[in-house]
């Protein structure tokens, strides 16, 4: 990665700008600009989010917005209402009131004399979203937009649910946001602080019941959501994935359903991609310039002719949980979708019936046919602790947060196998699965895992999906299933970029647990299946097409480490109880500001437990630490959360602790219990 420390624009940088909206709320802004913006205006480009501009967010900023206001924007760094140094109360995530407040300060910035008019919107997850939100509202002055790892479906394709299954996630974001949303502004800026934060911690919300509690498609996850109406958004996206990502699917979504807008996915986490891993890394900021320049600035650099969907193809290769690097080579498709990818079927076969043309190696298994003239009749009913290698929903480093070897979860589950390859195997968009199936149990759901299964036996989850079997007649009408009857559920597993090598195979993978990425069902039921049909997207071939720019940034942040950090992730097994855990320690350190001397820190812990054969016995607790600190100046929060569960209601408990030196001066408890109607 290159710094760059000089641009075609000398800067100046404002720490604490105020955006005061119709209601009297002043919001605080960090803006770098050019020094002759008062006398040469430019357009602004902002980025919105309750991630805290002064110290969450900071090392990032300072490598991404100087560079991109070195070449001529003000680059405006807000902290939502309710967070930061911002003042006023936050509800929930994409509020009605977020959004409006987005809008104002849209409007606010098109009016400043340092401002051409023209405004440009971008941000990563949280910012990922409220930009095309914000978009979807159509602000006049909103002229282009950049998201990243961001989703057009907050049902459908979101930290809460997929394919209506409930996710682990939707209580471990809650106990993120609940640690996150509980610290003060900053002194320096804020004289008012104490009063501030205490304001905040009494209006503090606790998510995860509100959200577990909506567990079909309605008017809540209908808001935000602008897969709704894809005519509302009239400005071109610039769309940003990653395949090691849990947001990889809305890159298609908005290149196939917005005209002129433009997706690239990479092999990277939940991070910007110019310092994400697995590499390789690429020039997100020079790209991201480009993409303003012609929509904000009007330069005709030809960013509207680019490709419409860069996909970087990942390569066969062993499984790890934590890659710096992935092999592969990066497609680009004029077009989405592409007319170089069909779309071939294969059936779900028994071998003693498999079609000729087939010769599974060795002693007969089950596999994937090209027709199905195949009958099978195989059951479902998976151990409740498989899945503990699936990795986490957004990964965000190289703490073996990616899915790592799939073979022991495979052993456990029904896999249908393919033959061994004699040539490479492209694929490219999504795979669509259609199974015929029946339960026991009112309650349940499917998980299909597509896997890259090497000579060695080693296997590497390419792509998965889910499916809630009470959302086969829709998300919006769930109902429970009548035991035993059967029923035909088609559902999409996620995009996906593979070439499988020779010599290798494909596995599909089917089991009814998924811990913890997804919570369990109520009871332990089974699944029969009966029949089946996947269709694979398959490309025609490609080499490298495209070469990216290499990574670049501004400066990084002046900082010292006052107290290192440690990590650890772990399987524990209790060969007595016979339960499981995974266990995750992620303790960031203390980190001192040499700008402005803020020391800040955080700590998470996290155990996700569970029995082999109880759904019931399901519990998660977590516990997140935040501290802030400058000379004898010292704050500190503990959130702790806890879900468990009966057959028919999930409980989630949750206590948040603030401390102003060794006092305490906040204390507060939740106990929700919320229904199991569909989940």
């Amino acid at each position: 990665m290159t710094i760059r420390t000089e641009f075609p624009f000398a800067l100046v940088e404002e720490p604490d700008m105020g955006i005061v909206l119709s209601d009297g709320c002043r919001l605080s802004a960090r803006v770098w600009m050019p020094k002759n913006a008062a006398s040469a205006p430019v357009p602004a480009v902002l980025e919105y989010i309750p991630y805290r501009k002064r110290d969450g967010t900071l090392p990032r900023d300072e490598m991404m917005h100087p560079y991109v206001a070195g070449h001529g924007y003000a680059c405006v760094r807000v902290d939502m209402r309710g967070n930061g140094d911002s003042e006023g109360l936050m509800a929930d995530e994409y509020t009605p009131q977020e959004l409006s407040d987005a809008v104002e300060v849209i409007a606010w910035l098109a009016r400043q004399p340092w401002c051409s008019g023209q405004v440009g919107m971008m941000g990563k997850s949280w910012g990922g979203f409220n930009c095309l939100q914000t978009a979807f509202l159509q602000p006049p002055a909103l002229k282009a937009v950049i998201s990243v790892c961001s989703t057009t479906d907050r049902f459908a394709d979101d930290i809460h649910y997929r394919g209506g299954c409930l996710l682990g996630e939707n209580f471990g974001w809650g106990a993120v946001m609940l640690s996150y949303s509980s610290r003060p502004p900053d002194p320096v800026l804020r004289p008012d602080w104490r009063e501030m934060w205490l304001k905040r911690l009494e209006a503090e919300p606790w998510l995860a019941p509100r959200w577990a509690a909506l567990q079909e498609r309605g008017p809540y996850w209908q808001h935000g959501s602008i897969c709704e109406d894809y005519a509302r958004m009239q400005v071109p996206v610039l769309i940003w994935g990653g395949w090691a990502d849990s947001y990889m699917n809305t890159v298609a979504a908005i290149v196939e359903n917005l005209p002129g807008s433009k997706g690239i996915v990479g092999p990277w986490v939940h991070q910007y991609p110019h310092t994400a891993v697995p590499g390789p890394a690429v020039g997100f900021l020079q790209e991201a310039v480009r993409w303003w320049d012609h929509w904000l600035k009007g330069i005709d650099n030809g960013a509207e002719n680019d490709p419409a969907y860069r996909a970087f193809m990942l390569h066969s290769e062993a499984p790890n949980a934590s890659p710096k690097h992935r092999a592969g080579h990066w497609v680009a498709e004029g077009a989405w979708p592409s007319a170089r990818v069909k779309h071939e079927t294969f059936g779900l076969c028994d071998a003693a019936q498999r079609p000729g043309g087939f010769t599974p190696p060795g002693p007969p298994v089950e596999y994937l046919g090209q027709d199905e003239r195949g009958t099978i009749s195989k059951q479902i009913a998976t151990p409740q602790h498989l899945g503990m290698n699936a990795g986490e929903f957004f990964p965000m480093g190289l703490n073996a947060e990616m899915p790592g070897d799939q073979r022991g979860d495979d052993a456990v589950s029904l896999c249908f196998d393919g033959d061994v390859l004699t040539a490479p195997l492209d694929l490219l968009g999504a795979a669509r699965l259609t199974i015929q199936v029946s339960s026991d149990k009112p309650l349940g759901f499917v998980v299909a895992r597509l896997c890259d299964v090497g000579p060695d036996g080693a296997s590497v989850r390419i792509a998965h999906g889910m499916f809630n079997l009470c959302h086969r007649k829709g998300a919006a009408t769930p109902k429970p299933l009548a035991p035993g009857q059967s029923v035909s559920v088609t559902f999409d597993l996620d995009q996906m970029a593979y070439r499988v090598a020779a010599g290798h195979r494909l596995r599909l993978a089917f089991s009814n647990s998924y811990w913890p990425f997804v919570w369990p069902s109520p009871e332990a039921g089974v699944l029969t299946l009966t029949g089946g049909r996947l269709d694979l997207p398959v490309h025609a071939g490609s080499t490298e097409e495209w070469t990216p720019p290499p990574a670049e940034t501004a400066q990084p942040w002046a900082n010292r480490v006052v107290r290192a950090g440690k990590s650890a992730r772990r399987i524990e097994t209790d060969l007595l109880a016979g339960t499981h855990r995974l266990v995750v320690h992620e303790d960031g350190g203390d980190v001192e500001n040499l700008t402005h001397g803020l020391v800040s820190g955080e700590t998470l812990d996290e155990v996700w437990e569970i029995g082999e054969n109880d759904p019931t016995s399901a519990r998660a607790h977590h516990v997140w630490e935040q501290r802030l600190s400058r000379d004898d100046w010292a704050v500190r929060t503990r959130a702790e959360a806890e879900m468990t569960c009966t057959a028919t209601h999930l409980r989630m408990t949750a206590r948040l602790t603030a401390w102003q030196g060794d006092e305490v001066i906040f204390e507060r408890a939740w106990d929700d219990q919320v229904a199991r109607r569909f989940v």
